[in-house]
């Protein structure tokens, strides 16, 4: 588990091409910070994607992609250079200081436009419409493992479904959202428990309707 609060700004040193038929990658990513006290095994969130470390070098860690991640995320657009948001898994000790991220991605949205300002920048993201439901207002969402309030959001059954993130300098200057360019594509989780209570509660519908006793006719 994550908290969404970035740890380091990284970078893409390789990509290789893994597994019997290809489809998935290793990963060599520099984070000296993250890797620092990293072992086989360890979680690290890598751009919002919870991978495992199977191997570390000076200041750098690899790790394995599979295809279902490539599928789901925007993970198979990197390449040698790319920067990357970082963060090692939560501590049971620790402050919670974002919310409770997975690193299981949901899926991507593209960044619409971005309106700087004097004390943040305000960005907005298009997304797929199965997810809208769980994004609202003043809610939590993680935008490349990032942890962000929504500022905003499209009213329902909008014909272009968006929301809206207000970014401080600090998240701006540590994060890799800060040279995120109009077009780019961006994953995005959001919160677990929207979704829990969405499946128990289709659940007890199902249960109740297949338990309710069948009407006769008069």
């Amino acid at each position: 588990m994550f908290t969404g609060i970035v740890e380091e700004l990284g970078e893409v040193i390789s990509v290789e091409p893994a597994g019997a038929n290809g489809e998935a990658v290793l990963l060599t990513l520099r984070g000296p910070l993250v890797s620092s006290d990293a072992k086989h095994g360890d979680s690290i969130s890598v751009n919002g994607v919870c991978l495992t470390v199977v191997g570390r070098g000076e200041g750098t860690f690899t790790a394995d992609v599979m295809k279902e991640s490539l599928n789901r995320s925007s993970l198979g657009a990197l390449a040698p250079g790319s920067p990357v948001n970082l963060e090692r898994a939560a501590r049971t000790d620790s402050r919670l200081g974002g919310h409770i991220v997975q690193g299981h991605v949901d899926g991507t949205a593209t960044l619409l436009s971005r309106n700087p300002g004097d004390n943040w920048d305000v960005l907005r993201f298009g997304m797929p419409p199965e997810l809208s439901p769980y994004v609202v207002e003043k809610g939590s969402v993680t935008v490349d493992g990032t942890s962000l309030t929504v500022s905003a959001v499209s009213a329902p059954g909008a014909e272009e479904e968006y929301f809206e993130v207000s970014l401080i300098p600090a998240t701006l200057e540590a994060t890799t959202l800060g040279g995120l360019e109009v077009g780019a594509t961006v994953n995005i989780e959001v919160d677990v428990i929207a979704k829990y209570v969405e499946r128990i509660t289709a659940v007890a519908r199902a249960r109740s309707s297949d338990s309710a006793p069948a009407r006769t006719r008069a």
